[in-house]
C-alpha cells in the first residue's frame, strides 16, 4: 500500500518516561507503516530541557505558532525529588504552562467512550468536554503565611505610582493565611473566543459558569466579557447552527451536569477546570481515556494526552518487567493532530486515516482486548482480556490494516 502523503509538517514534541516509550511504539506500529510522516521534531524530555536551559520548550511553541498543529507527549514537571533524580540545575517550569502562555490557548478535554464501560453517572450518554482557562487564578497567586496580629490591605497603583485603590482585606487577630490572585481582560477574551470557536467547529452547546454572585468583580468580569463577545461576534452563528450559549453559577452548573446526558462544552475558570476535568474523566471511566487539545484564539492546535508520564510503569519497564500501560489517549493525540493537519491542508486521505485509526482503537476495545486499567471497569457480563501495551497496539494495527485495505 502506498503511504499517505503529507504536505505540511506537524510539530512533534517528544516527552518523558513511559509515555516516551509508548510514543515510539505508536509511531513504529500505527503511523510510519501507513503515513509518509512529516514532523518538525522537538525533544521535550527532561534531559534535553536541562541541556538547552529550557530553550527547546520555547522553540517548540514558536514552531507550533508557525505550522499551526502540534502533537505532544506527556512531560515531567520537576519537583524537588526530580531535580535530584535528574541532576537539574533548576526546577524547570511546566512545558504545558509555557506552551499555553505562548499560544494564549485554552485546554479542551473530552472522554473517549466505548460500549462496554458505562459512566458512573448513569444518565451520561455523550461526552462532556471541559474547557479550562489555563491562566492566572490560584496558580499564579501571591501567598503569605500571616505570623500574628496585623492588617492585610489590597492596594493598586497606576503606572505613574498613584494610589487609586486601597481597601482593608482583614485585620488579623491571630496567625492565618493571605492570598492575592489576578487575571486580565486580554486573556479572558482569548479564552472566550477559543470556547465560542471550538463550539462552532464541533457544533456543540457551550456552558459557562463562575460564582459572580459572590465574586462581584473577579468572576463577574469573566461573565460580562463572555456575554459581550457572544452578543457581538457569535450569536448569529450559534443560532444558524442551532446551538446555544448558556451561563449559570458554578454550583448550579454542577447540579445540571450531573442530571444531563452530556454532549456539550463546559467552560470553567482555571481552578474549576482543573478540578472538574478530573471529576468528569473519572466518572466516564479513566484519565487514560481522556483527550486533550490546546486551542489558541488564532486557530493553532496542540494535541496531547490528558494524563502524565506514568512513572510507576516506567520504573517497572526499566527493570525489564512487562507493563500494561493504556496508550489510548496518546494515540488519540496523534489521530487528532493528523486529522486537523489533513483538514487544514485539504488532505482527505489523511483525515480518513485518522478516523480509521480511532475506529480500529474502539473496535479493539469493544472486542474485549484492553489494558489492565480498563478490565476492572467493564460492565458485568462483558468478556475482557488484559494484554500488555505492545500487544494491545499490535491488535489495533491488525484492525487498522483491514480498514485501510
Amino acid at each position: 500500500m502506498e503511504k499517505i502523503k503529507m504536505t505540511t509538517p506537524l510539530v512533534e514534541m517528544d516527552g518523558d518516561e513511559m509515555t516516551r516509550v509508548i510514543w515510539k511504539m505508536i509511531k513504529d506500529e500505527l503511523l510510519l507503516p501507513f503515513v509518509d510522516l512529516k514532523t518538525e521534531y522537538y525533544d521535550l524530555g527532561l534531559p534535553e530541557r536541562e541541556r538547552t536551559k529550557d530553550k527547546v520548550t520555547f522553540d517548540s511553541a514558536y514552531a507550533n505558532q508557525k505550522y499551526g498543529v502540534a502533537v505532544k507527549c506527556a512531560t515531567i514537571t520537576p519537583n524537588k525529588q526530580r531535580v535530584e533524580e535528574y541532576n537539574l540545575t533548576q526546577m524547570w517550569k511546566s512545558p504545558n504552562g509555557t506552551i499555553r502562555a505562548i499560544l494564549d490557548g485554552t485546554v479542551f478535554r473530552a472522554p473517549i467512550l466505548i460500549d462496554s464501560i458505562r459512566p458512573a453517572v448513569r444518565n451520561w450518554k455523550k461526552p462532556i468536554t471541559i474547557a479550562r482557562h489555563a491562566y492566572g487564578d490560584v496558580y499564579k497567586a501571591t501567598e503569605y503565611r500571616v505570623p500574628g496580629e496585623g492588617s492585610a490591605e489590597l492596594v493598586f497603583k497606576d503606572k505613574n505610582g498613584n494610589e487609586v485603590f486601597h481597601e482593608t482585606i482583614y485585620d488579623f487577630e491571630c496567625p492565618g493565611v493571605l492570598q492575592g490572585q489576578y487575571n486580565k481582560d486580554s486573556s479572558i477574551r482569548s479564552f472566550a473566543h477559543s470556547c465560542f470557536n471550538y463550539a462552532i467547529q464541533t457544533k456543540q452547546d457551550l456552558w459557562f459558569s463562575t460564582k459572580d454572585t459572590i465574586s462581584k468583580q473577579y468572576d463577574q468580569t469573566f461573565k460580562l466579557i463572555f456575554q459581550e463577545i457572544y452578543e457581538n461576534d457569535y450569536k448569529a452563528k450559534f443560532e444558524e447552527l442551532g446551538i446555544t450559549y448558556f451561563y449559570t453559577l458554578i454550583d448550579d452548573a454542577v447540579a445540571r451536569v450531573i442530571r444531563s446526558e452530556g454532549g456539550y462544552i463546559w467552560a470553567c475558570k482555571n481552578y474549576d477546570g482543573d478540578v472538574m476535568s478530573d471529576m468528569v474523566s473519572t466518572a466516564f471511566g479513566s484519565l487514560a481515556m481522556m483527550t486533550s487539545v490546546l486551542v489558541s484564539p488564532n486557530g493553532q492546535y496542540e494535541y496531547e494526552a490528558a494524563h502524565g508520564t506514568v512513572t510507576r510503569h516506567y520504573y517497572r519497564y526499566l527493570k525489564g518487567e512487562e507493563t500494561s500501560t493504556n496508550p489510548m489517549a496518546t494515540i488519540y493525540a496523534w489521530s487528532g493532530a493528523l486529522r486537523k493537519r489533513g483538514e487544514l491542508d485539504k488532505l482527505d486521505s489523511l483525515v480518513d486515516f485518522a478516523n480509521k485509526l480511532e475506529e480500529a482503537c474502539i473496535d479493539t476495545l469493544n472486542d474485549g482486548i484492553m489494558t489492565k486499567d480498563l478490565v476492572g471497569l467493564v460492565t458485568e457480563g462483558t468478556k475482557a482480556q488484559a494484554v500488555n501495551t505492545i500487544t494491545f497496539i499490535k491488535e489495533i494495527r491488525a484492525r487498522l490494516e483491514k480498514k485501510l485495505a
